[in-house]
Parts: C-alpha cells; structure tokens; sequence
C-alpha cells in the first residue's frame, strides 16, 4: 500500500513541476552495517575524507548501528569501492532518493490544505506544523489560558520571523520556582523536532490534570522552533528538504554559502573538534561564536533562567539515543553519574511503554566530538542536567517519518521526557516551594 501512495504522490509531482527540479534525482541511499570498532573507525575516517562528495545523514560511534549515506551520482561507483576495500557491508536502500523526497514534500502540502489550522484548537499529528501555525497556537494558548501559560517574543531569525517561547506554570502565582527549559528545531530538517516539542507542551497545558505534577514545583520554559527560516526552507521543494542550517549568508574569498549550524556555534568550545570553519559544510560553526541571532536567542533564553534552570533538554533526530555533556572532548564531567541515572529513567518508561531502545552515554562517546553545541553550553551556564535527545528515525533518509508515524512517535517520545521531568522535579526540589511547604 505503501509503494502505491509513493507512486501516485510521484505522479502528482510531475502534474505539479516537482519532477525533474529536485536537486536530489538520481541520489541513492544506502544502509552500511559495520561489524568491529576498526571497521566503524574506517568509516569514520570515510566520511572525513569525503568532504562533500557523500552525505552521511546518520553515523554513530556506536559500531552495531548502521549509518545511512546518501550518496550523488557522480560518486556512486567510487562509494562502492571504497567500502568494498575496507569490507565493509552495504545495502541500497534507495535507488532514487529524489523521487521519495519529491512525494514526500508534496504530501506534506497537500495535507496542509486538506486540514488547514483554524489558529484555535490543540494542533493534531496528522501532518507537520508550519512555523507560523505553532505560533499561532502558541498565541491561543495563551489566550485560552491566561493564568497558566505565558508566551513572550524572544528575539527574530535572521529573515524576520519571530521566535516564541511558551513558559507553562500551574496558575498558583508563586514566582521563583525552578526551570526546565525545552527546545525544538535547531536543524531544519528534523521536522519530527518540533512535532514532538509541540505535543509536549499540548499535554503540559491542555492535558494538566494528568501531568499536573510535573508543574507542581517547576515551571516549563519550552522553545519549539529554533531554526525558523531553516525549517520553513526545508518545506520549500524537494530540493531543499535535507536543508539543515540557518539561512544567514557568509562570503568568503568572493564564494556566498548559507547558514550555520547552530548547534556548533555556542560559545563554549567554539570551533573546536566536530566543527567546521568551511562556510559551505553542514556543520560550520559560523564566523564566529553566536553569530546567528538563533543560538544568540537561546543563549539570553538560558542567562535569564540562571539560577532557576535545572535541565535544558533539546530535541534533535535521528538516533535513538539521550546523550550528556561533555561533546567537545571525551572527558566526563565530575557530576555524570546524576546525568547518567536522569537519561536513564527516560530511556527506559521508553523501553518499557514501545521497546524502543535507546543508547545512554556522553555525545562524544556515542557520537564523537561536536564543539559548540547547545546542550554543553547549558551545562556550563548552570543547568545540572543538559540533554540531547536524538529521537528515532523514520522515512528513507530518517529525517522524514511519515506523517501516519508522527503520533506513535510523539507520544512514545513524551512518554521519556514525563518520566525525565518526574525524577528531576523530585531530585532537584525548588527552594521556593520547598520554603513554602
């Protein structure tokens, strides 16, 4: 059934000019499984090499997990040689990544005039939100809830848009209570991003009464678009879909290349190991750090909840895993037992609801090193947990579930993040209301 809706949605594309415009056509997708350390270490040193010549979407440290490669036609045969020099095993996933990308965008159009969003109303997960929607629900929100829910304008993109945060209490007046701070899309492509920070806050507000004691003590302060002008680009065309930085412009030596990757331009071991200085590399840490007003945004976000702020959790995929500090470098740090004993709770109300496993350990030790990123900002600025959550994958790329797995996945995924806010509200009490009582 499912090979017979991507055929028609192919077809719709060529009825609509989407067909031969995808930048994507003729792209093949692979799935490589490597068996030892050494052989997850050359592949490693692959994608190094590489440059720009094979895009790996996935790669862990973790030697079990396969990663997934896509790869342009020029560089198909090499691709080939290379991991058959290293025996190492592949398998083609996709022997024309353009044409899924190409159904997948238009479905996702064609869903958003089929159930427009009224701008009332609990957003559903029958489809992938616009930024401008969840603003909108945001706004109504707090609109509907006025002694609960608290939106503020934070900041602008770089194109203008604006960035929101929704801070969720339980309407009892007490001021000083301590933060979990929550964030979504730092990469434009993981649209999943923001659907799952979207449903969290829909159950935090409009379903309180079953999760009113994770706001007893401890007030929300979620983001759910970071990365708007990067989100709202990946929903363009085909072309764009795998888009993953902001859309700031820096020119060098006469060459314009877009965006930074946001989640290495925090200052905190700016450009260090697992961050780029080449403008045009998905993972450039920008012209320097807090370039872009985005991560700026964040940052103000995370000093005025200095003293307040508990856990900053930043919802990212694809990866199944939930990964701690440090991610510029293999050190530990001193309190990562407290970390460790937090992300575990949450992987496993996860395992236990779905059996969905997720990997627990430091980004460097499951990922490598990635200098500048968020979630090490946050833990040097005071938050005594700080997290990434790299949510399951889906679709061919795995950035792209359909939009029929959207609810599973929220929902599995909240699940993870409840049982997370449970343990710290009761690890980490207020001191406000803890006075109180």
């Amino acid at each position: 059934m499912a090979v017979k809706v991507l055929r028609l949605l192919a077809l719709l594309c060529v009825a609509f000019g989407f067909a031969a415009a995808g930048s994507y056509e003729g792209y093949k997708l692979y799935e490589v499984a490597t068996e030892t350390i050494a052989q997850r270490n050359a592949l490693h040193a692959l994608a190094q090499e590489a440059g720009d010549k094979y895009d790996f979407l996935s790669l862990s440290r973790v030697h079990t997990q396969k990663a997934r490669v896509l790869v342009p036609p020029a560089h198909d045969e090499s691709f080939r040689t290379e991991l058959r020099n290293k025996q190492i095993q592949f398998e083609l996933k996709n022997p024309n990544f353009g044409r899924t990308i190409q159904a997948e965008v238009l479905q996702n159009r064609m869903l958003r005039q089929a159930k427009p969003y009224s701008g009332t109303g609990r957003l559903g997960t029958e489809r992938y939100y616009s930024h401008e929607e969840i603003n909108n629900y945001l706004n109504d929100l707090a609109a509907r809830y006025p002694t609960r829910v608290f939106v503020r304008v934070v900041g602008k993109s770089y194109e203008g848009r604006l960035l929101q945060t929704i801070t969720i209490t339980n309407g009892d007046g007490i001021t000083g209570k301590n933060v979990i701070f929550m964030d979504g899309a730092f990469h434009a492509r993981e649209w999943i991003s923001p659907a799952t920070v979207v449903y969290a806050i829909g159950e935090l507000v409009e379903n309180f009464e079953a999760n009113a004691e994770l706001l007893q003590d401890y007030d929300w302060v979620i983001m759910p678009v970071v990365n708007a002008d990067g989100y709202e680009y990946t929903q363009w065309s085909s072309a764009t879909r795998l888009w993953r930085k902001t859309r700031q412009p820096v020119t060098v030596n006469g060459v314009t290349c877009y965006g930074t990757d946001p989640n290495r331009n925090f200052g905190f071991h700016w450009m260090g190991k697992g961050a780029s200085s080449n403008p045009c590399s998905d993972i450039y840490a920008g012209p320097s750090a807090f370039s872009e007003p985005e991560t700026a945004v964040v940052r103000d976000v995370m000093h005025t909840l200095r003293g307040r702020g508990i856990m900053y959790l930043t919802i990212h995929s694809f990866g199944y895993a939930l990964f701690y500090p440090w991610g510029w470098g293999p050190e530990l740090p001193e309190t990562w037992e407290d970390l460790h004993e937090v992300a575990m709770v949450g992987a496993d109300a996860i395992r236990e609801y779905s059996g969905t496993e997720y990997e627990v350990g430091s980004s460097t030790a499951l990922y490598g090193e990635a200098a500048g990123a968020s979630d090490d900002y946050a833990f040097s600025d005071g938050f005594a947990l700080s997290y990434t959550m790299e949510l399951p994958d889906g679709g061919d790329s795995g950035f792209d579930p359909p939009p029929s797995e959207i609810d599973r996945l929220v929902k599995e995924t909240w699940t993870g993040i409840r049982a997370m806010g449970k343990r710290v509200t009761t690890k980490y009490p207020s001191p406000v209301t803890k006075t109180l009582s």
